[in-house]
């Protein structure tokens, strides 16, 4: 999302929030509403900033949250019976193209 005020949860009764540097601040300022990041930034900051092996960092951002909501048996891996759900990125970990069950969408 780019930087600007927007509406989170239901547009006619959510909270506004500002966002600003891919951060969703509440209209304080100084509390977090929430992270605007695309996928590919967390990877980026992780193995970049933190250190963390780019396998570790994609496992991250995949496996664990597929874990954490239930979906693991079909979704978070590359592997047979799994969706095919795939992101594609470059060497500087900037998204290249999307895959969603095998379709190609970006």
């Amino acid at each position: 999302m780019p930087d600007g005020e927007y509406k989170l949860g239901s547009l006619t009764h959510g909270q506004t929030v500002s966002v600003f540097d891919g951060i969703a601040h509440m209209p304080d300022g100084i509390s977090f509403a929430g992270s605007v990041a695309t996928a590919d930034r967390p990877i980026r900051v992780m193995t970049k900033k933190a250190g963390v092996s780019l396998p570790d960092a994609v496992k991250m951002m995949t496996e664990n949250p597929a874990r954490e909501v239930g979906v693991l048996d079909r979704k978070g891996r590359v592997a047979r019976g799994y969706d095919a759900d795939l992101v594609l990125f470059d060497e500087n970990i900037n998204i290249r193209s999307v895959w969603c069950r095998g379709e190609k969408t970006v």
